[in-house]
């Protein structure tokens, strides 16, 4: 089985629509595709709707946190999307996001940059507004070469000249509200550190004991030495291990299936999930 547990669509920041995703995932070759947009579930009906034969969908989101000044995701996998206190800080999280963005180009206005709200909203269309729509407009305007190259303390990396912060849940009270509809909780790509300041190993351990479930450890921004350090902390920790290729479409290098997940890893996700199911493809429209 060829199984990739985090993606993202146009309802959030990536440029396929989820049915075009899980299309592409099928022609992959993938068996098992997660859809985890930002804070966000909008895009599940569609997917489902679209998912081909042979390809399984796991419902999921990437939730948006900060530890002691530094930004983090979590993957939630297979909770309950109606479940209220999960669904009420997602609200609150997405909606903070606009205000964030149009801060973010007043910022990058007085800097100079002739980005326009209009102009990122447009990027974004129906989507969870986010930097890499206002990361796509630096793009347009030929101010960076690439939605990475953006990310950076010159431009929109946390602490960077455009940057502006957001409401972003406390990594313990997302594994606690995770939990608490049903899922299970991933710590998405917990040693990226070209994407800013990284949280230590001991907040990780405390993640643990509070309930986290896995880190994600087989990542495009992890190179071969931290993915063995990582390894041994999950092994340490009693963590489980997995793989993605956090796949944005066009917006990012990575293509579906870069990263995988072991078969008996995702067994043990479903096993531990009570909030949703795994959704087996019937030939989508």
């Amino acid at each position: 089985m060829r199984i990739d547990l985090h993606t993202h669509s146009t309802a959030s920041d990536g440029t396929d629509t989820p049915a075009q995703l899980v299309r592409k995932a099928a022609a992959a070759g993938l068996d098992v595709v997660a859809l985890t947009d930002h804070d966000t579930t909008r895009g599940h009906a569609e997917a489902v709707a679209a998912l081909p034969e042979g390809l399984t969908l796991v419902t999921g989101a990437e939730l948006s946190c900060r530890l002691d000044g530094v930004s983090m995701h979590m993957l939630a996998y297979l909770f309950d999307p109606e479940e209220p206190a999960l669904l009420a800080e997602r609200e609150l999280v997405r909606d903070d996001r606009v205000p964030r963005a149009r801060g973010m180009v007043a910022r990058l206005n007085e800097l100079g940059v002739p980005v326009t709200w209009e102009q990122v909203a447009g990027i974004a269309g129906d989507g969870s507004v986010g930097r890499p729509h206002v990361a796509s407009a630096l793009v347009e305007l030929g101010v960076v070469p690439t939605v990475s190259d953006a990310f950076t303390q010159d431009w929109l990396a946390d602490g960077g000249r455009a940057f502006v912060a957001k409401h972003e849940t406390d990594p313990f009270e997302a594994v606690r509200l995770i939990k608490g509809a049903g899922g299970v909780a991933v710590f998405a790509h917990p040693a990226a550190a070209k994407r800013g300041r990284t949280v230590p190993d001991a907040a990780i351990a405390d993640l643990a004991a509070a309930g986290l479930d896995g880190i994600e450890v087989d990542h495009m921004d992890h190179d071969a030495d931290t993915r063995v350090r990582l390894r041994g902390t999950a092994k340490e920790l009693g963590l489980l291990v997995t793989g993605s290729s956090d796949y944005h479409g066009s917006r990012k290098t990575c293509v579906l299936g870069e990263y995988t997940t072991d078969p008996e890893v995702y067994g043990e996700i479903t096993r531990r999930a009570f909030g949703a199911f795994p959704v087996p493809g019937a030939g989508g429209a």
